[in-house]
């Protein structure tokens, strides 16, 4: 059974069963109104909530397995058996509570562990989300404050750090319509609000990626193209950072739509979940590769006897800044990618919500608070307000001595 949570399957598992049984009794009942068609004597088939009991004629009996859920039910060689008598089918023997015999489960303490892990878990990525939108929020305000930031490299981060804040916003917009409600049965909710919700997050996840695609293409075509002009493929670069990801799910949404419209649109082992995943290792694959090539002609303008050793220091810098956010790039979505969503879930969860958390403040730490042009800029302007307070209290002393 595939499913969003594990204690969601027996669910889901039932749902399809009587969902399967209740299209027999609706088929039967069309078969037994038709004219001409006389009606069966005996009982007809039923659905007890657990089982599906086929109709049989009057005197005789059925009898059926316990059910098939993988962890759930031991297997048991033991039948259920119901006779179809003159006043209906009889009840089940033996009950279901005898003999199916439910697998060992952990004990309240592995419980109380599991749940303290998972509280855990989201004080941690609250933290760490918070902290990255206080960080991006304040570098992009240095990068819209001071003219002399304005220009399309800095343009480029300004909407790289929106797609975190946005991938931020997601998951906390996301836990607050999903999971606000303890009294809410997260196994079968299926509203607008948390679709769009899913919707939404996944938008945020996919631009997060295309505008890292976008930072490595920029700093390629920085490299290859010296002379040409950077505001010619801004708006290339805004359509692949936003518009790809707005494509991609539109498509996703009325896939889902037509095809698998169950539950909060969050069971990531829905093979529709490629419409999502697909673009992502896409962009991951091309940014490895950009990468590459980065690196190989940094290193080969290092080597250049022609560079002076101020422009060698640069590009060393560069060459730093870029093996350090290739990290970034979703290293671990690709081995993550490559196993199914059920294999070291816990492994999964701490890099995608714990260290992913912190990505956004990373990127600012690096594009932002750790560049020398910002950090030249925020001095320059310090310096001028302190001269100009200088000048003031000089004028106020002034004017009273004069006075």
């Amino acid at each position: 059974v595939r499913a969003t949570h594990p204690d969601c399957s027996i669910v889901l598992y039932f749902q399809e069963q009587e969902a399967e049984c209740l299209e027999i009794i609706r088929s039967e009942s069309q078969t037994a109104a038709s004219p001409g068609r006389p009606g069966q004597q005996g009982c007809l088939t039923e659905w007890d909530g657990v089982s599906c009991w086929s109709a049989v004629p009057f005197g005789q009996s059925q009898a059926v397995a316990c059910p098939d859920i993988l962890h759930i039910f031991k297997k048991s060689k033991v039948l259920i058996q119901r006779n179809c008598t003159e006043s209906g089918w009889s009840f089940p023997s033996p009950p279901y509570y005898n003999a199916c015999e439910l697998e060992a489960i952990g004990s309240s303490n592995d419980t109380e562990a599991k749940a303290s892990y998972f509280v855990t878990m989201k004080v941690l990525y609250t933290c760490g989300y918070s902290t990255s939108l206080a960080a991006l929020f304040l570098a992009i305000s240095i990068f819209s404050c001071f003219r002399k930031l304005h220009c399309t490299r800095n343009s480029i981060h300004i909407h790289f750090f929106t797609s975190f804040i946005l991938r931020g916003a997601a998951v906390f917009i996301k836990d607050a319509i999903l999971f606000s409600d303890d009294s809410v049965d997260h196994c079968t909710m299926s509203t607008v609000n948390c679709k769009a919700a899913i919707a939404f997050f996944q938008y945020s996840v996919l631009a997060n990626f295309y505008w890292l695609l976008v930072e490595g293409m920029y700093l390629q075509t920085l490299l290859l193209l010296t002379f040409t002009s950077e505001k010619r493929y801004i708006w290339w670069y805004i359509f692949i950072g936003w518009g790809v990801p707005l494509l991609t799910v539109c498509v996703w949404v009325v896939t889902r739509l037509q095809y698998d419209n169950h539950g909060c649109w969050d069971d990531y082992t829905s093979l529709y979940w490629w419409v999502i995943k697909a673009p992502i290792l896409l962009a991951i694959f091309v940014n490895f590769l950009i990468f590459l090539n980065v690196t190989r002609m940094l290193a080969q303008k290092i080597r250049s006897p022609d560079i002076s050793k101020n422009y060698k220091q640069q590009y060393m810098r560069l060459t730093k800044s870029t093996l350090l956010l290739i990290p970034l790039f979703g290293v671990h979505y690709v081995v993550f990618a490559l196993f199914p969503e059920d294999i070291g879930v816990d492994v999964r969860l701490y890099f995608e919500l714990v260290l992913g958390s912190y990505q956004g403040f990373l990127v600012a730490l690096l594009y932002c608070f750790l560049n020398g042009e910002v950090q030249a800029e925020i001095r320059r302007s310090w310096s001028k307000w302190q001269l100009s307070m200088e000048s003031n209290v000089f004028n106020l002393v002034t004017q009273d001595f004069t006075a």
